[in-house]
């Protein structure tokens, strides 16, 4: 089911309508470098607001997806950066869904482009103690409520309020209303922002949003994307339950990290070596592997299996999430357990059934809890609490 991409200059334009569950979706593709069905799939959405998900199998989150072709995205989208941005350029990545890509973006971007100082970040639905935090908002999302964290190291803030460009990066654009508003935010706290670069995997705007972006914004606003066209969705009645706005817990344990992007980054992270050497000894041939990451907790789980990958193994990437999804088209499994963060909030594995990998190596940020033991019991996995960068417990799994 992993996907493999292959870049061109000669994928034709085409036009697709696919019935959902919960409606109609009228899609025109423009021509470019990559196919529709090398880059996403369709499902529907249990969300009042958004029926429809336009399913990445390149992301790493709800799809199996190789090292390697994961990485090719993110070389793709850091090259369509237009190499005038003015700096300090700040690359921000959506929560929770764009976190990994929008980090392994910044990484391609910084491998070319050592020179110019620049910083990453990602939004956040959890609050790491008491920074500050910027607030806004993702009007269509099953959890609207999105943070900002400020950089609490002095260099790092003086690159935020320094900036003169922003790169957000998310998983797809289809109205732009989340950027807008998260480009408000910013430009609030730094009046200095006069460029603003969207990168997606998908950019179904349409051209003629696409050309509206700067004045829309009051700010210069150009967009990349591996794919772009334009849709038109057509709701229907949903078949199953619509899941509730989930709201942000005050109270609740998250455990979230302040090491790995929320306070800012600016540099590229690694995990240690002697833990991808060590995990890949215990591969055979011909066993497969899953790197799973856990909700916000992405691009670590993509750089251990890119190291395995390196190793040798047979290795793909995805991620739990908080995101309902019916079970129809693009998603053939549905896994469901407690959140790991504290919220009550369900959580998900799309497209992976029990027994399916040989290896299953699940990275978690937050303390080990009966959340995860559980994941780890139904997938018969083994939890790795990243601490820090450098530093990798492996937790034992209760069996039940």
């Amino acid at each position: 089911m992993s996907a493999t991409i292959q870049q061109s200059c000669s994928v034709p334009a085409e036009v697709r309508n696919v019935a959902l569950p919960t409606g109609l979706m009228e899609l025109k593709v423009d021509a470019g470098a990559f196919r529709l069905d090398d880059l996403i799939g369709f499902a529907a959405r249990a969300n009042a607001k958004r029926g429809f998900l336009f399913l990445s199998k390149v992301l790493g989150k709800h799809w199996p997806v190789t090292p390697q072709a994961i990485r090719a995205i993110h070389v793709a989208l850091a090259a369509q950066v237009p190499a005038d941005l003015p700096g300090p350029v700040v690359f921000i990545a959506m929560a929770e869904t764009a976190i990994g890509l929008g980090q392994g973006v910044f990484e391609a971007y910084r491998d070319a482009n050592a020179h110019c100082p620049a910083l990453f970040l990602h939004t956040s639905r959890y609050q790491v103690g008491d920074t500050p935090i910027i607030e806004f908002e993702e009007a269509h999302s099953h959890a609207p409520r999105q943070f900002l964290h400020m950089p609490t190291d002095a260099r790092l803030r003086e690159l935020l309020l320094g900036a003169r460009s922003l790169v957000l990066v998310d998983d797809e654009a289809s109205t732009g209303n989340t950027f807008l508003n998260l480009t408000a935010a910013c430009r609030a706290l730094n009046p200095a922002i006069e460029r603003v670069h969207l990168a997606t995997i998908t950019n179904f705007m349409g051209q003629a949003a696409n050309d509206a972006l700067s004045r829309r914004f009051g700010i210069a606003v150009t967009i990349g994307a591996a794919l772009s066209g334009e849709y038109a969705f057509t709701a229907g009645q949903l078949q199953q339950g619509t899941a509730a706005a989930q709201l942000f817990e005050a109270h609740a344990e998250r455990g979230a990290s302040a090491a790995f992007g929320r306070l800012g980054v600016d540099r590229s992270l690694s995990v240690p070596d002697d833990l991808a050497a060590r995990l890949s000894a215990t591969i055979g041939n011909g066993e497969r592997t899953l790197v799973l990451g856990t909700g916000e907790f992405m691009h670590m789980a993509f750089l251990l299996g890119r190291a395995l990958e390196q190793h040798g193994a047979d290795v793909v990437v995805q991620s739990t999430t908080r995101s309902p999804i019916l079970q129809w088209g693009a998603v053939s499994d549905v896994l469901h357990f407690p959140d790991n963060y504290g919220e009550g909030v369900a959580n998900f594995i799309y497209n992976v059934a029990p027994g399916q990998y040989d290896h299953v190596f699940i990275c978690h940020e937050t303390p080990p809890n009966a959340a995860l033991h559980q994941l780890a019991q139904a997938l018969g996995g083994r939890l790795f609490h990243f601490l820090s960068e450098d530093t990798v417990e492996e937790i034992p799994v209760r069996r039940s």
